[in-house]
């Protein structure tokens, strides 16, 4: 990156950049700087830039051939690699996982063998969804199951419960779904005393089957049906890998597939959130989930980054922390729904582009990935928007809107209503971080010139959600491409498993070299 032509001219303007304090500083920004696709429109007036900048963007991303790099990554080139080593060397195709809309443009051709695979699982989901529903699947007393135990963590985990809580109001009429990701015996213990294990199935979720936690919970859970004198085969369908442990016909009811080439944190839209959202949401509302992200990822394929929403907010992105140096990332989504969507961000940004080295092995001699956070407006006004406003830590905000509520359950109070004020909050935020405020008390000057953007639909839905999804997980792969390092391992989350397991090992009483992990146990008494 620091070596094209756009990265001097960028660091040139970045001695500069727009002043949003200034007087009239906001005026014909709104519709100017403003780009649309798939009914979400991306205001990013708040932004310390102008066209000269954003045309320095676009010839970043032209040099370091951003859209291309997609294209071949949805082609099916290995793209999970680091050259030279010993790496994982995969494919990265979960934008298959949604291209299996025959209705939509194809735009560049995906894996077809990818795309076959996705077909295949969907038509099982279907099969297993009309058996659930029709009464062919049914527990020991011929009742329909109406709870749901999902059992993952990470991205089986975070991403399916971030979507399930934001869509729960197209949920089906008498099903609710539960949430078991923490290895801590609590996180369990509290979903099992809240189900009705007798008419609950429980999705079991591992790639590899062999995930610690997960199994250590799922054996937890069975044990909790077998002494409700349940069988735990009888109530029990898994996620994983063709040919895994867990690939077991005489163990689960039903058994869907995850790929190697669709990592955790990119796999909500394969069969790891298709089980549970289809379950929970029903299957039509599952595949308009589907269909708003393939058509993220048909938009995502657009040079122009003007009329490219991922590739644009990824180059924003780097203008924040590579020219302006702001090293983090704030999600301010004002909608309840949205309530755990941050947190799946944190993960799939941060375990992506929290990377020191390049895809040759060199180190990096510039920053990549954010640190990213957020919770919802308004509650978060009240927490640590005072730290955003007067800090003299700049804090980029994504701030996320809605005109409608989803449950359309709303009155008027002092003469507008609760989602009016909702949008009035956020709006007051956006332009209040951008433009500041002066006063001869300096306890209540606002220094202003806090970039912030936003972004803005009609109303939640499914089809919205998968559009807001793939926003997010392209703009964190375009980054990848332009800042040339690898966003598919996670070589970080891999080492802490190893050091877990060897102090597991010290518990069981082998014989093991840790050396630290013995001293720290013995100073906790354990």
């Amino acid at each position: 990156m620091k070596n094209s032509k756009s990265y001097a001219l960028l660091k040139e303007l970045s001695a500069n950049p727009y002043d949003l304090t200034q007087e009239k500083a906001l005026e014909g920004r709104f519709e100017s700087l403003k780009s649309s696709a798939v009914g979400i429109d991306y205001v990013y007036a708040c932004q310390r830039l102008n066209d000269e900048v954003v045309d320095g963007l676009q010839a970043l991303a032209d040099e370091t051939d951003a859209v291309k790099q997609f294209s071949r990554m949805m082609g099916g080139e290995n793209m999970n690699k680091i050259d030279g080593f010993e790496c994982e060397d995969r494919q990265v195709l979960h934008t298959a996982m949604r291209d299996v809309f025959d209705d939509l443009p194809e735009g560049f051709l995906s894996d077809q063998d990818a795309v076959n695979g996705a077909k295949a699982e969907i038509a099982k989901l279907k099969t297993f969804c009309d058996e659930l529903e029709n009464g062919s699947i049914v527990n020991a007393k011929g009742e329909k199951f109406n709870e749901m135990i999902l059992v993952g963590i990470g991205g089986s985990d975070l991403g399916p419960r971030a979507v399930y809580l934001a869509l729960k109001a197209y949920a089906v009429e008498g099903r609710k779904v539960h949430f078991i990701s923490n290895v801590d015996p609590d996180d369990a213990a509290a979903v099992l005393k809240e189900a009705d294990l007798e008419r609950s199935l429980v999705c079991v979720i591992s790639k590899s089957g062999s995930t610690l936690e997960t199994l250590t919970n799922e054996t937890l859970v069975a044990s909790n049906f077998e002494a409700a004198g349940l069988n735990p085969k009888d109530h029990f369908v898994c996620v994983t890998g063709k040919g895994s442990p867990m690939d077991n016909p005489d163990k689960y009811l039903r058994s869907f597939y995850m790929f190697d080439y669709v990592g955790g944190r990119y796999s909500v839209t394969s069969m790891v959130g298709a089980v549970m959202l289809s379950f929970g949401l029903g299957y039509d509302n599952f595949m308009d989930f589907l269909r708003g992200a393939r058509k993220i990822d048909l938009n995502s394929q657009n040079r122009d980054v003007r009329n490219n929403l991922s590739l644009l907010m990824a180059l924003i992105g780097i203008w924040n922390r590579n020219f302006l140096d702001h090293e983090t990332l704030a999600v301010l989504p004002y909608s309840q729904a949205l309530s755990r969507f941050a947190a799946h961000l944190q993960q799939c940004d941060m375990e992506s582009n929290g990377k020191r080295v390049d895809r040759q092995g060199e180190t990096v001699d510039f920053a990549t990935g954010p640190i990213v956070w957020g919770e919802p407006g308004t509650n978060g006004q009240h927490a640590f928007y005072q730290l955003i406003h007067q800090s003299e830590t700049v804090v980029p905000c994504d701030f996320i809107g809605f005109a409608k509520s989803q449950y359309q359950k709303d009155l008027d109070v002092k003469g507008t209503s609760s989602q009016q004020k909702l949008l009035a909050n956020l709006i007051a935020q956006s332009i209040g971080l951008a433009t500041g405020k002066t006063s001869d008390n300096p306890n209540k000057v606002f220094p202003g010139n806090r970039p912030n953007s936003m972004l803005f639909a009609e109303q939640l839905t499914p089809e919205i959600m998968g559009a807001l999804l793939a926003l997010y997980e392209n703009k964190i792969a375009f980054q990848g491409f332009i800042w040339n390092i690898n966003s598919f391992d996670q070589e970080g989350v891999q080492l802490g498993k190893v050091l877990a397991n060897e102090i597991i090992d010290i518990f069981t009483g082998q014989d093991v070299e840790a050396e630290n992990a013995k001293q720290y146990l013995k100073t906790l008494g354990l």
